[in-house]
């Protein structure tokens, strides 16, 4: 009967951790579903700024700003976005190993790495990589303000010749159950080809191109980043969700082969007794 007990008490405990799991799917959902709205209306506008910008910068001389000052390559960062929590499958696992082969890979004689979330950040750090700044525990309640933040300290330190390069490494959004890895240049501003402009000959800026540009400039770099948080914050809680409905129909599993194993337990120990009832009986009348 000792057995039994174990059984059932092992069955209430994964029935306790289905609720959870199945608790938790529900709150991902709502999180996505709220995120993902809000990356549809970034997206658009990010894109369209960008393209603006680098038909702007694609018409001025190299050297226009020195946000799009190409220089000889010495020291790169990369800016690594990750979660603050777990329990989403191998979304923290899967960037955090490509930022890793990145970083060993570059061929900079100096290169660090800018964490944005803890996970990234403590995978990094317990592997001796450079960690030139991290930002944490902020992506649940993220602000543009935030996005700006990192923004002007990455153009910052770009302007002051600390970095060379700098790249982002994030989670593209594609959909609850698929998101990409995406490298992608974040400075130098790369401008548009010749044959990219798609601006009409002859097209008048208001007051000067320069003017324009160091407006935009910094305005579209923020608009990136925040773009770019968006995309991980959504793509996290699709992981999540994806990761909590697995564990739920997991746990369902486990409930069957658990009955399963209790009913063929009880049965077994029902016809020990009869046994032992009936060998008594026929030994008494021996």
């Amino acid at each position: 009967m000792a057995t039994l007990r174990n059984i059932k008490r092992r069955i209430a405990s994964v029935r306790s951790t289905q609720q959870i799991t199945k608790a938790m799917k529900m709150v991902a959902a709502a999180k996505l579903r709220k995120s993902q709205n809000q990356l549809l209306s970034a997206r658009p506008y990010a894109h369209e700024l960008d393209g603006v910008l680098g038909n702007v910068a694609g018409r001025l001389k190299k050297g226009s700003h020195p946000l799009l000052e190409s220089r000889k390559v010495k020291r790169t960062l990369y800016v690594v976005v990750t979660s603050d929590r777990g329990l989403c499958g191998s979304f923290n696992a899967n960037i955090s190993r490509r930022a890793l082969q990145e970083y060993r890979d570059c061929p900079a004689s100096e290169k660090a790495v800018l964490a944005i979330g803890r996970k990234g950040y403590d995978f990094l750090r317990h592997r001796g990589i450079s960690i030139a700044a991290h930002y944490i525990d902020f992506l649940n309640h993220m602000q543009f303000a935030d996005a700006q933040r990192i923004a002007q300290q990455l153009q910052s330190w770009y302007i002051q010749k600390k970095y060379d390069q700098i790249y982002i490494i994030y989670n593209e959004f594609k959909s609850a159950v698929q998101q990409k890895i995406v490298v992608e240049q974040y400075l130098p501003i790369q401008p548009a080809l010749p044959g990219e402009v798609k601006l009409p000959v002859g097209f008048i800026f208001e007051p000067n191109p320069e003017r324009i540009l160091a407006e935009l400039c910094p305005l579209s770099l923020n608009v990136q980043i925040w773009r770019i948080l968006l995309e991980s914050s959504a793509s996290e809680h699709g992981a999540r969700m994806t990761a909590m409905e697995a564990a739920t129909e997991n746990a369902a599993d486990m409930i069957k082969e658990l009955v399963l194993f209790y009913n063929k337990a009880r049965q077994a120990a029902i016809t020990k007794e009869l046994n032992e009832i009936i060998g008594g009986s026929e030994a008494l009348q021996g």
